[in-house]
């Protein structure tokens, strides 16, 4: 099971199409809303880098939404990044490149402000949609300890999906979802606010923003101290 806006949590489930193309019906829900949330946090100039990209769908239209700016996808799956590379293809953007076979679990550290021998330059922010909770909390770490690599002081750091928080109820479909991802791989599941705030503030990151998004999906935005 699959949840409402997680199309991620089932690479097979949720998705149609062949790997050149893939198509999640969640990203048709939730773009918009997370695109809002981007206009107010991105500079106006410079590379956005998106980590685990999924189909690329959320690549293409953010690559639209913001000409301004150059958008760079990743993913660990060689069959995401394919679709990325097509969808890229398909709708022409010139500001989206090509997509990088990016792991937050490669613990293996390259020189000079590039995180994990990516052979990147600095982003002047980080995106990551829909990962955290369907990978071990190992790639969380390893994901905020490159990005506090990647990131120089006051950049943006945002995530989305789904949260469970300390200070507010939660919402029996997110109960029900951390189950499913827990029955599948008892690594994964839906993580607590307060967590990602101490592991941030670890990594040298405050929480600037926590923002309700639809489907009991949360953003947090954080800033590199």
């Amino acid at each position: 099971m699959s949840g409402p806006d997680n199309p991620k949590a089932d690479r097979s489930t949720g998705e149609t199409g062949p790997a050149e193309g893939r198509h999640a019906p969640a990203t048709l829900r939730n773009r918009d809303a997370i695109a809002a949330v981007l206009q107010e946090i991105l500079p106006d100039s410079g590379m956005v880098l998106e980590i685990a990209s999924g189909t690329g769908e959320h690549a293409v239209y953010f690559g639209q939404k913001f000409p301004g700016l150059t958008w760079q996808p990743s993913d660990p799956d060689p069959e995401c990044c394919r679709s990325i590379e097509a969808w890229k293809n398909r709708a022409g953007v010139t500001n989206v490149l090509s997509p990088l076979q990016l792991d937050a679990l490669d613990d293996n550290y390259g020189v000079d402000g590039d995180a994990a021998g990516w052979g990147i330059r600095k982003p002047v922010a980080i995106v990551c949609i829909n990962m955290v909770h369907i990978a071990p909390w190992e790639a969380t770490i390893g994901l905020f300890e490159k990005a506090a690599r990647l990131l120089d002081p006051g950049m943006p750091f945002m995530l989305y999906g789904p949260y469970f928080r300390g200070d507010a109820p939660t919402a029996q479909s997110n109960l029900d979802f951390d189950r499913s991802l827990k029955s599948r791989d008892l690594r994964w599941g839906i993580r607590e606010v307060e967590d990602m705030d101490a592991l941030a503030e670890k990594n040298g990151f405050t929480r600037v923003r926590l923002i309700e998004m639809p489907a009991n999906n949360l953003s947090l935005v954080y800033r590199r101290n």
